[in-house]
């Protein structure tokens, strides 16, 4: 028994010292507290698989209108202006989902793999030239932007300024428990930036996603500006910045179990594992909320009607009752299949398949290229965030 295991259980999820590892508060909450409670800053919290894919399906008890995040003033009845359907209930939810699905296509993602590899081609290859690069500034972060942009139409000169808006949308300062101000001005600047993007597409239309979402129609049902502009911002946020944060941790645990990498090199068809055991063991999208809508009796005390419950999926991903040695990072494991990481039910992230298919393939091409690496742990940063868990900084040395 640690002397930690010994103080008294506090789960804060804006404490800088939770991010840096939180698996060991992870654990002691499954163990201890599988219902938690923090009256502080007014929310429950499940850690179980069982309770947390429950929970996910739940949605007649357990809503999403008010939003997915911890934040107070990312919560409320307008929080999918932001959030898109994330932040809806059936069945507007699905309506919207269908209607985006028109455009967002398995097709239309499956099309973008060899531009993805040739994007991963162009920001890779300068990079390992050098032999030592930071890994989330010249590649991880470039490439999930560049894809998202791709599809959606946003010209390359403004990249790299929709990034940065994106980043300061997600950090969070240390003490404080809301949605910074830099964070709120970028993002009335991002959707400042889609509005005109959609005004500019219904004028002049063009093969993008964007023109896609405006066209897409069910029985004469079709997404409003606003809704186009919401599920936009949502692409850029959520679907660049976790893909982002998941190549980032995939590098370090990697480069952390040196063998287990090295089984990578040895049979290239074996990235779509590495990809998944990251997925499981640190994934990118750590923490969800959820509201509410009656009174849940559950490991003998009662949710109010009203509250805030978290789901924390990181924690699921490491439930030693579904993944064997779940604290063991463990490429190619047989019981990797029940992943929290990805939601489940009705709210199934409609990204999932290409946040799969980018990373897989840049992967792919690193494996092909690279023998080994090692990082610099002492200029190693953390992205400080309340659900989005990854690295600003991740500098390595590679060995072609």
């Amino acid at each position: 028994m640690t002397a930690a295991s010994v103080e008294p259980l506090t789960f804060d999820p804006y404490d800088y010292q939770f991010h840096e590892d939180p698996y060991p508060i992870y654990h002691r909450l499954r163990t201890e507290a599988p219902l938690y409670h923090n009256p502080r800053l007014d929310f429950w919290a499940l850690s179980r698989h069982a309770d947390v894919t429950a929970a996910f399906r739940d949605t007649t008890r357990l809503s999403s209108a008010n939003g997915v995040s911890l934040d107070p003033a990312a919560w409320g009845p307008n929080a999918h202006k932001v959030m898109s359907f994330l932040a809806m209930d059936d069945p507007r939810h699905m309506r919207m989902r269908r209607l985006v699905y028109k455009g967002f296509t398995p097709k239309r993602v499956a099309q973008m793999e060899d531009r993805i590899r040739e994007l991963t081609v162009a920001h890779l290859e300068p990079a390992l030239a050098r032999g030592t690069f930071d890994w989330i500034e010249e590649f991880a972060g470039l490439l999930p932007m560049d894809v998202i942009s791709e599809l959606m139409g946003v010209p390359e000169a403004d990249r790299a300024e929709i990034r940065r808006l994106a980043d300061l949308v997600v950090h969070r300062e240390d003490g404080v428990f809301d949605v910074p101000e830099a964070a709120m001005d970028s993002s009335l600047r991002l959707i400042g930036y889609y509005a005109d993007m959609v005004a500019e597409r219904r004028a002049h239309p063009t093969e993008d996603l964007t023109s896609a979402l405006l066209e897409a129609e069910i029985d004469g049902d079709r997404l409003s500006e606003e809704e186009i502009i919401g599920f936009m911002f949502l692409m850029v946020v959520a679907g660049n910045e976790t893909t982002t944060k998941l190549l980032g941790n995939a590098l370090y645990w990697g480069a952390r179990n040196p063998g287990e990498y090295a089984e990578v090199v040895a049979d290239r068809e074996r990235v779509g594992e590495w990809v998944e055991e990251t997925l499981r063991y640190d994934t990118s999208s750590q923490i969800v909320a959820r509201t509410a809508t009656v009174d849940i009796d559950l490991h003998g005390a009662t949710i109010p009607a009203g509250a805030k419950v978290l789901l924390l999926i990181g924690s699921a991903n490491r439930d030693d009752t579904v993944f064997t040695d779940g604290d063991d990072y463990r490429i190619g494991r047989t019981d990797g299949g029940n992943l929290a990481s990805f939601g489940a039910g009705v709210h199934f992230c409609l990204g999932a398949h290409l946040a799969r298919l980018e990373t897989s393939v840049a992967l792919r091409e690193f494996a092909d290229r690279v023998s080994a690496y090692t990082l610099h742990p002492e200029d190693i940063v953390r992205v400080h965030s309340s659900n989005v868990r990854g690295f600003a900084k991740l500098p390595i040395t590679v060995r072609r």
